[in-house]
């Protein structure tokens, strides 16, 4: 599969560089630039690319204006957006909107590379999707701020979550992680293959599970390999029950 690519920057160096990265992947094909949103916005309308890399800050209106713009046309197909910029502060809004990437300049050819993967797995999976092979695409990693730095953790990585008032708590086998979301909204982002609501205010990951086990009380836990507990609660109950039969 050919990748349709559109470059979308005000810096006429920063579109040759890419342009000149892009030429060593053999997918690749770019087929329009762009130095303001409203051009972007027209050229990808007319020209139906697959992926756009999106600078943050243009003349007329940021990147993210571009993103609601093109959101709004009615039948267009959003094409796959990979930010490109000089400043963080904007990593955390951009996997709001569902960017494939977030690449900060100068950023290295092998990080290109790299968002380039993850633009053919999410395109592999979204034909999957149409084919029936697949169900909903759920999120592989999760970025928040942290104690001043901007963190993109894999799911994979995750043990636990809990709920703590309007917040929720990340736990990893090393440390823990607090983001304002809610257990709900973040449920519906988790692959249910892997990730169990095993209570009002729990969600773990199945895949560092021990044992699930009856305490002296009467009461269901779930064990993980670290040693570390979590409650189960009854109206959860029902649900390890169903996957301990399986």
């Amino acid at each position: 599969m050919t990748i349709q690519v559109v470059l979308a920057d005000d810096e006429v160096l920063a579109r040759q560089r890419l342009r000149l990265l892009l030429r060593e992947q053999t997918d690749c094909e770019v087929v329009g630039e762009c130095a303001t949103a409203a051009e972007t916005i027209a050229l990808v309308r007319a020209a139906s690319p697959d992926l756009v890399f999106l600078d943050v800050r243009m003349p007329d209106m940021d990147g993210f204006d571009v993103v609601d713009a093109l959101a709004a046309q009615p039948g267009l197909t959003m094409p796959r957006i990979v930010f490109t910029t000089a400043y963080d502060q904007y990593a955390v809004r951009a996997f709001d909107v569902h960017a494939i990437d977030y690449l900060l300049k100068p950023f290295a050819p092998e990080r290109l590379w790299a968002a380039l993967d993850r633009v053919r797995e999410h395109a592999n999976g979204t034909q999957d999707e149409a084919a029936g092979k697949k169900g909903r695409r759920y999120t592989t990693r999760i970025v928040f701020r942290s104690r001043g730095r901007i963190l993109f953790l894999p799911v994979s990585e995750i043990r636990w979550v809990g709920a703590e008032e309007n917040y929720v708590r990340i736990s990893t086998d090393e440390e823990s992680h607090l983001l304002r979301e809610t257990m709900a909204h973040l449920e519906k982002r988790l692959d249910p293959r892997t990730f169990l609501r095993v209570h009002r205010s729990a969600i773990v990951n199945l895949q560092h599970i021990k044992e699930v086990r009856t305490e002296n009380d009467g009461e269901t836990a779930v064990v993980f390999l670290n040693g570390q507990k979590v409650p189960v609660s009854r109206t959860y109950r029902s649900r390890i029950q169903e996957l301990l039969r399986r």
